[in-house]
């Protein structure tokens, strides 16, 4: 599929969305969303993608929301067309994992973004923040809720009442980003961890970011039982089977998503 927005290239089951945008910093529009929630939803479903990293330049992963777009809308407009929410709900469905590779601006639903992939690799000039609050409004694709959950009550209310921006190394020492290295570096770094991951029995690794997930939505006791499950599910498997065995056997293991 052609797509207006963002660049599409895959290689070695490794799906990179790269957003496109270059005049407007990678403002995320409706446009620019629907085609990356479109893009994400076919890479979910292709049995050549395993795993998948969103990206954008190097100035800006995505500067935040397009602010042209949302000016003049009203409240009843904004409900009506539940601005975001479809999109956000899309993509948040997507089973396989996802990983952000950020340089440059991640700000306000650029942020939003990058916290809604699986896990994050910063450039050393990343920059985060949800300044919303400059704009009279606050965040409205999880930030608050999000954030919070990564880095802390005080620090994500520093962050969304006074609209200050978060570098890469608070953002690591934070928990936001799992790790941080020269912009030069930062795709290897990223498609490097991409490889890792789509060596992995997928149904694992789908089983994997299902229970993380699932730690944000439950009680431990609940997430631990959840978990639990999982892991008993997955002796119903081929993979369990081989990756056992093989380990018995001190060889390579050759998962076949079975």
């Amino acid at each position: 599929m052609a797509y207006e927005t963002i660049i599409v290239d895959i290689e070695d089951y490794v799906a990179t969305i790269t957003l496109n945008r270059p005049d407007a910093m990678n403002a995320i529009n409706s446009k620019l969303l629907k085609e990356l929630c479109q893009a994400v939803e076919e890479a979910d479903a292709s049995d050549k993608v395993r795993c998948m990293i969103i990206t954008g330049s190097e100035k800006a992963f995505a500067a935040g929301a397009d602010i042209t777009e949302m000016a003049d809308k009203t409240f009843v407009d904004m409900y009506v067309e539940n601005f975001f929410g479809n999109e956000s709900d899309r993509f948040n469905r997507a089973r396989k994992p996802i990983i952000a590779a950020v340089s440059g601006y991640a700000l306000g639903g650029g942020c939003e973004l990058a916290m809604m992939c699986d896990f994050i690799i910063a450039a050393e000039k990343a920059k985060f923040g949800q300044p919303e609050i400059n704009l009279g409004v606050i965040a409205g694709i999880g930030g608050t809720q999000r954030l919070t959950r990564y880095v802390g009550k005080s620090k994500s209310m520093d962050m969304h009442l006074t609209g200050r921006f978060m570098d890469a190394t608070e953002a690591e020492s934070s928990g936001l980003v799992s790790r941080v290295v020269p912009f030069k570096k930062l795709m290897d770094e990223a498609k490097a961890a991409a490889i890792k991951i789509t060596e992995k029995p997928l149904l694992a690794s789908m089983a994997a970011k299902d229970a993380v997930n699932r730690a944000y939505e439950t009680t431990l006791a609940e997430g631990i039982n959840y978990e639990r499950r999982m892991f008993q599910a997955l002796f119903a498997t081929e993979d369990q089977k081989e990756g056992m065995t093989a380990f018995q056997e001190k060889r390579e293991a050759q998962f076949r998503d079975r």
